[in-house]
């Protein structure tokens, strides 16, 4: 990737924070689930929210990790597809950017087409929609 503009790099350090804050939100808001689980023994509580913290550090490190302007576009790829800004934010930008970054969304979003190449194709029928 290349380096964003100063301007939208601006903007980048202030919706990553934002987005740290939703990402860290959200985590201990499953913490918080895990411990009002009255079913479970306070041991199992805590050995559920010690896997969850590991789980979740595993994902934080790629989408937060290693600011610079020549990763911002892949966090905000990041922040987009995990759901960690907002439609708003994303629109501060520059067009470009925007644009750059719907593209890729789009791509990673995309529903994969299937191709069996194992099937036999008959001549005399026609080929499926």
């Amino acid at each position: 990737m290349h380096d964003i503009k100063e301007s939208d790099w601006k903007v980048f350090k202030r919706v990553r924070e934002a987005a740290l804050e939703r990402f860290c939100a959200r985590v201990l808001d499953e913490v918080a689930r895990i411990n009002s689980d009255s079913t479970k023994s306070k041991h199992e509580r805590y050995l559920a929210i010690c896997r969850l913290v590991h789980e979740r550090d595993k994902e934080v490190t790629p989408i937060f990790d290693h600011l610079r302007r020549s990763t911002a576009v892949t966090q905000l790829c990041s922040f987009r597809l995990n759901d960690l800004m907002t439609e708003q934010e994303l629109r501060q930008f520059s067009p470009e950017l925007v644009k750059l970054v719907e593209d890729l969304y789009e791509i990673y979003t995309r529903p994969m087409e299937m191709v069996d190449e194992d099937l036999e194709v008959d001549e005399e029928t026609p080929p499926r929609p």
